[in-house]
């Protein structure tokens, strides 16, 4: 027996076990994907009967209504030109829906990967007029996280739900063990008439409606401005119907919220706020950033005075909760930080005038006088405490807010005897 023959036994050995180990099939309990074909997608918008709140976003006011989002569902319609009667006349389904944005009588909307728009001028009807397709990050809704997260193909539709079942999948292997790493994608975490100028609902309206704070769309003349983790998109809409791409930039990272104030565009992001100038405005230009220690912060600006509230939990880094106040000069060249206090689990915030609204987590809603930014902490006008809050709108002394429990409405006209005067509560049937 040579040595060239037993060479090649023990190389067909070889070959013939590498080819059986070659591939092989993992099989766990897992978060199985379920589709939406990008066809229904592509004509799911539509107005529906109003239907029971169960897990509220970002909220927004124009024309005596308040949007507010159900989370990745859609949008329902609360018409409050009654303050204290508050009625909801409708939903409107957008899958994939976090953020909007309102110019006259049409509502720009995320629904996945598309932008989306939609005219509001009749609630009894409305329809889409206008789509810019495959414009954002494919996106997952959340997840049982103690599950692994099976295996997503973006050709096969975007993903709208998840089923708990085994899953197979046949995995590579050679000599060694290949481990294997799951991407994830966060969930992009605002009587008598109020307002008077066609708009919502087909009667006289303002040109731009009002969001909150944990917004990431704004308007601004003639343009839409949309923010994700790290991109800025920049749509021109002097077609209404028909919104168009300029271009994205890449700001940083871990972007989270957008506030538009005086020709700038403020971000808040897990490590600072940034400023940007819209003098030219299809090309917003980096002017300057306010650097803070990690966690997440929205942010509402007035006058020369920046509000940036820090708060921990989930990704936003270390333990702190906290109010900042930010003095800046006029081209904003100089950020000076003048006062920081102590929350609980502070989220989003507004500000009419010397009144600052601050959503404090489970320790629930706190009102300022901020005529003294020095001063105050000690200068808490109220405090509405068990309740769960996320994001409010302060406007002609009435206040809307949003949290875990549902809908409220406050009347501050008395700064002394602020009063809760409506409410529409989340579902509570599983």
């Amino acid at each position: 027996m040579n040595a060239k023959w037993i060479y090649s036994c023990l190389l067909f050995v070889a070959v013939v076990f590498a080819g059986c180990e070659d591939k092989i099939v993992e099989t766990y309990l897992g978060n199985s994907p379920v589709y939406m074909s990008y066809e229904d997608l592509r004509n799911a918008v539509k107005m529906e009967s109003a239907r029971d709140i169960e897990n509220p976003g970002k909220i927004y006011f124009k024309d005596n209504y308040i949007f507010i989002n159900e989370v990745m569902k859609g949008v329902h319609v609360v018409d409050v030109s009654d303050p204290a009667s508050p009625n909801s006349i409708g939903f409107i389904a957008i899958p994939g829906n976090v953020d909007i944005a309102i110019k006259e009588n049409v509502l720009y909307a995320d629904s996945y990967i598309d932008l989306v728009a939609v005219d509001v001028s009749d609630l009894a009807s409305v329809k889409e007029v206008g789509r810019v397709e495959d414009i954002f990050p494919y996106m997952l809704p959340e997840y049982d996280p103690e599950y692994r997260l099976g295996e997503v193909d973006d050709e096969l539709g975007v993903v709208v739900d998840w089923d708990i079942k085994k899953v197979k999948r046949e995995i590579e292997r050679n000599y060694y063990p290949i481990y294997y790493y799951d991407s994830f994608s966060d969930r992009l975490e605002t009587g008598g008439s109020f307002l008077t100028n066609s708009g919502v609902g087909g009667g006289s309206g303002t040109t731009f409606g009002v969001g909150g704070s944990m917004a990431r769309f704004g308007l601004y003349k003639d343009f839409l401005y949309t923010v994700d983790n790290s991109t800025l998109y920049t749509f021109r809409i002097t077609d209404l119907e028909n919104p168009l791409e300029l271009g994205s930039s890449n700001i940083g990272w871990n972007v989270e919220t957008m506030f538009i104030y005086n020709d700038h565009l403020f971000f808040g992001t897990t490590t600072g706020m940034l400023i940007y100038s819209l003098e030219i405005e299809q090309s917003p230009k980096y002017i300057n950033r306010y650097q803070h220690i990690t966690s997440c912060d929205p942010v509402v600006v007035q006058d020369d005075l920046a509000y940036v509230t820090l708060h921990d939990g989930g990704g936003c880094g270390r333990s702190v909760n906290r109010l900042d106040v930010i003095e800046m000069n006029d081209d904003y060249s100089q950020l000076t930080p003048i006062a920081s206090y102590s929350m609980a689990n502070p989220h989003g915030l507004g500000i009419d005038d010397d009144v600052l609204f601050i959503c404090d987590g489970d320790a629930g809603l706190k009102v300022f006088d901020a005529s003294d930014p020095l001063q105050i902490g000690s200068h808490l006008l109220a405090e509405f405490e068990d309740i769960n809050t996320y994001d409010v709108i302060p406007l002609n002394n009435y206040l809307f807010m949003v949290g875990d429990g549902g809908f409220y409405l406050y009347d501050y006209s008395d700064l002394q005897d602020i009063q809760l005067i409506a409410t529409i509560p989340v579902s509570t049937t599983d």
